[in-house]
């Protein structure tokens, strides 16, 4: 098998990707960790040849004062030209802490344009549809509408991939009021595996697909 492949078709990247989610701490709720271990670390990672990096902008210290996407722009911009930045939406931090999802597809351009501004990007290369929260996704829900909102923002060109994040069978990408065309299903895999195909650029399905394969983000 080869070390990398092509994600949507056009990006070669290798399978193995760098996860910036403990850069900022080690736990959703834990204290700050030293930005400049985190900045130095991914550099370093970028130098052995990591051209994958996923992300997100609630990958933040349980204080908010450090911050995944920040440490990435810092540490890297301007970005190396074969340089993949996956990242993720649907999750907001609350007050306290922790993840509340959102199921209203109005909201996931505000999240959209968060990450384009705090990665210094114009356009992001994938963005993973994160279902539900810290736990499990819940049972059964449709994520096609939120899918459609997020196909609308590439078609403006924001965003160059798509994929779904904490997926399992029982995900259905079908919205509430069935339509007649049943887009594939996604599976759950383990968190170090971090890239899902996506749409190729070029067209866009009749209905939300995420081509079937068995890589997932965290």
């Amino acid at each position: 098998m080869s070390n990398d492949f092509r994600l949507g078709g056009d990006l070669l990247i290798n399978r193995i990707g760098f996860g910036a989610m403990r850069l900022p701490t080690n736990s959703f709720h834990g204290p700050a960790r030293d930005p400049r271990t985190g900045r130095a670390v991914l550099r370093r990672a970028v130098e052995l040849g990591i051209n994958h990096i996923d992300t997100a902008t609630f990958y933040t210290s349980g204080d908010g004062t450090v911050r995944a996407n920040a440490l990435i722009r810092e540490a890297l911009h301007p970005y190396p030209a074969d340089l993949v930045i996956a990242t993720k939406v649907g999750p907001a931090r609350t007050p306290e802490g922790g993840l509340a999802a959102t199921s209203d597809p109005a909201a996931l351009r505000p999240m959209v344009e968060e990450n384009l501004e705090t990665l210094g990007v114009d356009r992001l290369d994938l963005v993973y549809l994160r279902i539900g929260g810290i736990g499990s996704p819940p049972h059964g829900e449709s994520v096609a509408e939120r899918f459609e909102a997020l196909a609308a923002l590439r078609e403006e060109g924001l965003i160059r991939h798509l994929g779904l994040s904490k997926s399992t069978p029982a995900i259905s990408p079908r919205p509430a009021r069935s339509r007649p065309s049943q887009p594939s299903r996604t599976t759950s895999t383990p968190p170090s595996a971090m890239t899902r195909r996506s749409w190729p650029p070029a067209r866009r399905p009749a209905s939300p697909t995420c081509r079937s394969s068995r890589w997932e983000a965290a």
